[in-house]
């Protein structure tokens, strides 16, 4: 397992800071350091795991079938209308990633790209139903095999910063990594409607693993 080259700049400040306020209680206030060490110690930990960047092994080549875009739990397994892109009734499946998963985001399929677009917005909680189409997000969607697949990355009431890496016209593999959301946030899928769902509210999946649904 390795770190995440997201994580690098977060690391980089943390390390300065936990290094400046070691510094000041060290000898400023020597009775609060041992406590302060081991408190920013831990926090940096948690930082680090934040970041981590498992050696993910394709569990699937079948185009049909699309694997997790992300580690986390499915919130939402429901049929709406997609009005940004696809313009027409599909399937939605949404993972939310607490601030303990791997924050990772995958192709589910192999994929060659039509439309990738950021979109600007609030920091609504994650599994707020509006937090789709209010909140910081981005938009891709690609063709695979004839059928349109659309992923929504968007931001929650932690994460500030979202890294799409997507481009409209550029082909992928399944299990590429399509960005990163920094602290809580979570994807949506939006599928076809005659997509085989293979995953059920509350499950809890891994990205570029679980199986969550077949064309």
């Amino acid at each position: 397992m390795t770190l995440h080259k997201e994580g690098t700049p977060t690391l980089i400040l943390g390390f300065i800071l936990i290094t400046i306020l070691n510094s000041i209680a060290y000898y400023m206030f020597p009775a609060t350091f041992w406590p302060v060490l081991v408190l920013t110690l831990g926090f940096y930990i948690f930082l680090m795991s934040f970041f981590r960047n498992p050696n993910r092994k394709i569990s699937s080549s079948n185009n049909t079938n699309l694997l997790s875009p992300c580690d986390g739990k499915v919130v939402v397994i429901e049929k709406v209308f997609e009005p940004e892109y696809l313009k027409a009734e599909v399937m939605q499946v949404s993972i939310f990633m607490s601030p303990l998963n791997v924050h990772i985001n995958y192709f589910p399929t192999d994929a060659n790209v039509e439309y990738a677009k950021y979109h600007p917005g609030k920091y609504l909680a994650a599994w707020n139903p509006k937090s789709s189409t209010e909140n910081e997000r981005t938009t891709i969607c690609y063709n695979i095999n004839g059928k349109k697949v659309l992923a929504r990355q968007v931001a929650g009431a932690l994460a500030r910063r979202i890294v799409m890496y997507a481009e409209e016209g550029k082909t992928y593999k399944q299990g590429d990594e399509l960005g990163f959301i920094k602290f809580g946030s979570r994807v949506d899928l939006y599928l076809p409607l005659d997509a085989k769902i293979n995953v059920k509210l509350d499950e809890v999946v891994s990205g570029a693993t679980s199986l969550i649904a077949e064309l």
